[in-house]
């Protein structure tokens, strides 16, 4: 009798399962009527590869940066953007900071609009052509800054003169916001937000670099993905450092502190922090459920039964929905003795660690202690950021952007994610509720692959789509 009570339940478990994901059909979101875009993209790409062209490299430390670069840079932009230079006249910020005001029918809604324009180091060597030719070959505009983000600059920029030429003016203000020290966490967006504050303005949306249109990523879901971040994990960086006697190489101690610090960091590799279903992924799964296969369907449609599943799958796989979901370690430097023969007294290893917004820097510091476990071992946090908190992915504010991204590349999902690396939007946590992360481009995963990689370039077509996208926002805000 039991036997039967149990193949009951679980038939019935199943037929919920099954039943569930059967009525997870796709629903089309309403994005509203297209506004019309005409963007002339052979003078795009000409302009954008007039700015390629200008080395604005960044440096942590400031006194071997060549400033001149980007005082030339910000000259182009008024020579290529006469019409937003006279009717937004900009303000330098802090040494590279550079703030337009656009101002709308209304100041109740602002809007901030950012990128930056200075770029990382390149190795020209490791490049097929040079990193700052601005050249197009074979359909790609070739050059550091092309994909990160002179390309989504000129995006704003350009939709922004076509409008203003055109007489446009917008609801609300906009605020366009683009820092020259982004690449070394420097103080351009904190400078341009001060100045915000100054004058009183407080914006109601933010948007910034992060996510893209992506394909791929989901087995049997064929359709692109625009994923944009409604969050961003927090970071902290981390020595462990052990300690031993030291001594001659002849007659080693034990335990050396090398030793010792290999083996905290093999047990922090092997002890992974918790998974956890944020909501930004949870959004991500919810949208892409209905339109994935339906084996795939009957695990998303049922996350109430099958998250642990995922979280498992998750760990085992790795990458990016992995980092999406737990906070991560990564082992990225170590040094031990000066000489191979020689003991050293200790050894230290850099741990940077991303954070989902449910763990602390605290909280972290002791899960990694309790891992490690050794008196030999100490764990310092060097510096700590925590997570942002996360925009609305249901308000007017996501509307705008997603009808906006919909229109642009058309058939796409439009879907929340949360943006594991850091970006200058992160400055506007406190300051603005509905901060979004997406840098407006189509891209593969081999084209991402080369964001500060060498050999960075852009598909030409993708430079109009930048555009359309950033006209058609613009003209909602």
């Amino acid at each position: 009798m039991i036997g039967w009570i149990i193949l009951a339940a679980v038939l019935v478990w199943v037929a919920i399962l099954l039943i569930r994901a059967a009525a997870c059909k796709p629903v089309e979101p309403d994005y509203g009527p297209d506004i019309a875009v005409d963007v002339d993209g052979e003078a795009v790409t000409e302009r954008l590869a007039q700015l390629v062209r200008i080395p604005t490299v960044s440096n942590y430390d400031e006194s071997k940066v060549d400033f001149s670069q980007f005082e030339q840079f910000r000259a182009e932009l008024k020579r290529l953007y006469p019409q937003v230079h006279q009717t937004c006249p900009p303000v330098l910020c802090g040494n590279t900071g550079l703030l337009f005001h656009w101002k709308g029918s209304s100041d109740a809604e602002p809007t901030v609009l950012m990128a930056h324009y200075d770029v990382v180091p390149v190795n020209e060597e490791a490049w097929q052509h040079p990193p700052f030719c601005g050249q197009v070959f074979d359909g790609e505009l070739w050059g550091r800054g092309t994909l990160d983000t002179k390309i989504t600059l000129v995006g704003i920029l350009e939709a922004a003169e076509q409008l203003l030429q055109k007489g446009f003016v917008p609801k609300n203000d906009i605020w366009m916001a683009f820092g020259g020290d982004e690449e070394v966490s420097g103080h351009g967006a904190t400078d341009i937000i001060a100045y915000l504050k100054e004058k009183g303005v407080k914006p109601a949306m933010v948007v910034d670099e992060g996510g893209a249109v992506v394909e791929g990523v989901f087995p049997g879901v064929t359709r692109p993905i625009a994923v944009v971040g409604i969050g961003e994990k927090g970071m902290m960086n981390v020595e462990l450092r052990a300690v031993s006697e030291g001594g001659h190489a002849s007659h080693p101690t034990r335990p050396s502190a090398v030793g010792s610090m290999c083996r905290a960091v093999a047990r922090l590799e092997t002890h992974p922090m918790k998974a956890v279903m944020t909501a930004p992924v949870y959004g991500l799964f919810r949208t892409i459920a209905p339109h994935a296969p339906f084996a795939l369907r009957v695990v998303l449609a049922n996350l109430w039964c099958f998250g642990g599943l995922i979280r498992l799958l998750a760990e085992k796989l790795g990458g990016e929905v992995n980092a999406m979901m737990r906070t991560t370690f990564a082992f990225t430097m170590a040094r031990g003795s000066k000489q191979i023969n020689v003991m050293p007294n200790e050894a230290v290893a850099g741990v940077n660690v991303r954070l989902v917004n449910v763990d602390t820097p605290d909280s972290v510091k002791a899960y990694m202690e309790k891992v490690i476990a050794d008196p030999h071992v100490s764990v310092s946090v060097t510096h700590s950021q925590p997570a942002t908190p996360y925009a609305s992915a249901e308000n007017a504010h996501w509307k705008k952007l997603a009808s906006a991204i919909a229109h642009t590349w058309k058939g796409c999902l439009v879907s929340p994610y949360l943006m594991i690396a850091c970006s200058d939007s992160r400055h506007y946590t406190g300051f603005c509720e509905d901060v979004y992360k997406f840098s407006a481009m189509h891209l593969t995963a081999a084209q991402r692959g080369l964001i500060h990689n060498d050999n960075e370039r852009i598909p030409v077509e993708e430079i109009s789509r930048t555009v359309a996208f950033f006209a058609r926002l613009e003209q909602t805000l």
